[in-house]
């Protein structure tokens, strides 16, 4: 089986903070980690190599310090990995990524393609379904469970009522969530491996793509400002003998306030 997850490097949003006076993220001093969803799509990819054969290949698009991402996943256990990384990316949006990413992905063999949910710093949840559209296959979201017999795939799709249970064929995209594993740690000798490996970064001139599509050019979506949301007034924990006291006094708070 041949597997090809996406991953992205993204700043750790414990450190992110906003300049306040260009509404921007500061990048500078933030460090950066693999996206936390993009760690459990590669662990659920390296599962399903061990039960089932095959490979993994890893590919990312970003700015050259991306390789160290990479990097972290083959020592993880993928056995190859691609860097995207090109100017002419630069200021994609979702829609722009995705068409990069697809692109790139129709030069390797895949069967199946596994990405997170989504990624921290953005929180759109739509790279993922943008590629399987742009290559014309199946896609299921928000998956919690694989399992395959022969080329059908058997899913547990995650959602706010509980669990649906689907079954799709290969080729195929999926997004997983956060509950589908708990990503295992780099070893010494992937790590040694990683090490030693040279990342391959493939640029604009490398793929079959529309220079119109990408970068700035090909995002309509435009941002007009980021922000830090305003500072909401501390609660008050109210402390009675009783639960009934307890829900008296609430009761009064809220009356004085003309809440109720």
């Amino acid at each position: 089986m041949e597997i090809v997850v996406c991953v992205k490097q993204v700043p750790d949003t414990a450190e992110v903070k906003i300049d306040p006076n260009t509404n921007t993220i500061i990048r500078q001093g933030v460090p950066s980690i693999v996206n936390p969803f993009d760690k459990n799509a590669l662990e659920a990819a390296l599962k399903l190599k061990e039960q089932h054969g095959g490979r993994v290949t890893v590919i990312s698009m970003g700015p050259p310090q991306a390789a160290d991402a990479l990097k972290e996943c083959v020592a993880m256990g993928a056995d190859e990995a691609i860097l995207l990384s090109d100017r002419a990316f630069g200021g994609a949006d979702t829609l722009a990524t995705s068409y990069v990413l697809a692109a790139a992905i129709k030069k390797l063999p895949f069967d199946l393609i596994i990405v997170g949910k989504q990624a921290i710093d953005g929180d759109t949840a739509q790279v993922g379904p943008e590629i399987a559209e742009q290559l014309g296959i199946p896609q299921v979201t928000c998956v919690s469970k694989i399992e395959f017999e022969q080329d059908v795939a058997r899913l547990e799709r995650e959602h706010e009522d509980g669990y649906q249970v689907l079954q799709a064929k290969l080729p195929l995209l999926l997004t997983v969530v956060k509950s589908i594993n708990e990503p295992r740690f780099p070893t010494v000798k992937g790590t040694m491996k990683a090490n030693r490996k040279q990342i391959p970064v493939w640029t604009a001139g490398d793929i079959d793509i529309d220079p119109a599509r990408i970068g700035l050019t090909g995002s309509p979506t435009q941002v007009k400002r980021v922000f830090t949301p305003t500072q909401r007034v501390q609660g008050e924990i109210i402390e009675a003998e009783t639960p009934s006291a307890a829900a008296a006094l609430l009761v009064q708070k809220l009356t004085d306030a003309k809440i109720i």
